[in-house]
């Protein structure tokens, strides 16, 4: 059997897949905010330094002065004081006329990028003596040019390097790893709390069911549930419900068959003990033609109890169902037993297309119908089998023109054992209860009509075009 990666997961615990789904998700958002985090500190870095730059370099620039002849800078060295102080490095500065003749500071700090505008300070980033120094370049016109040259503007350059904005962009970062670590934590211990609490009336669910006895299929109380959960109790109580009510009615078969079996167990033990101690040799005959007939009738009741307890539980073999071929079957089976009755056993010729259901059990419905008609018909009697089919469902009807039952009878046949008041003494109150079986395992119904014309009874075994 091969393994998948998330079996381990669709067979976990709803509170463990909870907290495996949750987990990765809070470390993944705390590791984008952390991530956003170092952005906005670089960027506010940055931001503030490149002010200090440009105020560094406005002040030099506010002091540039060609009217002595040459170019001369007096340089705020408070200023630089404070600046080299709050930078925690080296500080570079660099004046110089365009054409390069003339120029004051750091000769060799690298130049900007790209060509500078006048009038617009730029940026940038270089190393300087192997580290890394972040620069200033700003452009502007001359009066006039300084001796020694004849360029019309000035470039002045400010660098510092860049540790102080780094050394300052690690300690924020880490405060923010720390601090995001602590809301980590926090939040993984709320998760699991919130997820307790949520799950607690699972578990305290769970419980209950576990220490229920066998027999106890009472509905489970919805009070207390949340609102998710009451749909899967819903169906469970009515699953229970079923199960209740299937269990009653195997109680009661059970019951009820136990009692016709014993029945006829004592019927043949009594005339067991009978022929045994009857000297007659006529009586004897007449004891074992007695007790096979019993046979007979204990065999027939056995056979319904099995078709009985088939039709509740077999599973259905829906399949294509020639009806015409059903009624011929199941009318040549009892042929004999109505000529010896005398009883005209025929079939009407007009038969619909094919259905749809489980033929076996089908054939058994109808065998019991045609049954409980040739049972119940007097002898020179007629018994009729035809189908019928409409834009509903199908339909197997048997037809007689025997005592028939009236409208209460009629309305209460069709339970287990019931008989009418005119049914035969070998009967066992099963057939009627056989088909109407069938028929619900179909999603139909066993109808019971009065004849149209004369008396009698019309059985109709109807069911559904889908049944499934």
């Amino acid at each position: 059997m091969r393994w998948k990666p998330l079996d381990w997961l669709r067979e976990a615990s709803l509170w463990r897949r909870l907290a495996w789904l949750l987990l990765p998700m809070l470390v993944l958002v705390t590791a984008l905010e952390l991530w956003m985090t170092r952005h906005d500190a670089l960027e506010a870095a940055d931001s503030a330094y490149d002010r200090s730059l440009l105020g560094a370099l406005k002040s030099i620039d506010a002091n540039i002065s060609t009217a002595s002849g040459g170019l001369s800078v007096e340089l705020p060295y408070r200023m630089f004081e404070f600046f080299e102080l709050t930078a925690s490095g080296q500080v570079y500065f660099r004046v110089a006329t365009s054409d390069g003749l003339v120029e004051l500071g750091s000769a060799d700090l690298p130049g900007p990028p790209g060509t500078l505008a006048t009038g617009h300070p730029v940026f940038y980033d270089a190393p300087y003596f192997g580290e890394p120094v972040r620069f200033a370049a700003y452009r502007r016109a001359l009066e006039r040019a300084p001796s020694g040259s004849e360029a019309r503007s000035v470039m002045v350059q400010v660098g510092e390097s860049t540790r102080s904005r780094q050394e300052f962009t690690r300690r924020f970062v880490q405060r923010a790893v720390l601090r995001d670590a602590l809301v980590l934590v926090l939040l993984v211990c709320c998760t699991a709390a919130a997820l307790a609490t949520a799950l607690r009336p699972l578990a305290r669910l769970a419980r209950e069911v576990q220490t229920r006895s066998p027999e106890d299929l009472a509905p489970i109380a919805e009070d207390g549930l949340p609102a998710d959960i009451r749909p899967l109790v819903s169906a469970v109580n009515q699953q229970m419900a079923r199960t209740q009510a299937l269990v009653a009615q195997q109680r009661r078969f059970l019951d009820d068959a136990s009692h016709q079996l014993r029945t006829h167990l004592t019927t043949l033990q009594m005339q067991a003990d009978y022929a045994r101690r009857e000297q007659d040799g006529t009586q004897v005959q007449a004891a074992l033609d007695a007790l096979g007939t019993e046979i007979g009738r204990a065999t027939r009741t056995t056979q319904q109890l099995l078709a009985l307890g088939r039709s509740d539980t077999a599973a259905l073999d829906i399949a294509p169902l020639d009806l015409a071929a059903l009624l011929r079957e199941v009318a040549l089976a009892f042929l004999p037993q109505a000529r010896a009755r005398r009883i005209d056993l025929g079939i009407q010729t007009a038969s619909p297309e094919s259905a749809l259901a489980d033929r076996g059990l089908m054939r058994e419905a109808l065998a019991n119908l045609v049954a409980n008609a040739v049972a119940h018909t007097p002898e020179g009697g007629a018994v009729t089998l035809f189908a019928a089919a409409d834009a509903q469902g199908f339909s197997l009807n048997v037809e007689d023109n025997g005592p028939g039952l009236g409208a209460e009878e009629r309305a209460a046949m069709g339970q287990r054992f019931r008989r009418g008041q005119r049914a035969t003494a070998g009967g066992s109150g099963l057939g009627l209860a056989i088909a109407r079986a069938i028929a619900e395992r179909h999603r139909g119904a066993l109808r019971l009509e009065a004849r149209e014309a004369g008396s009698g009874l019309h059985a109709i075994l109807w069911w559904p075009r889908t049944t499934g």
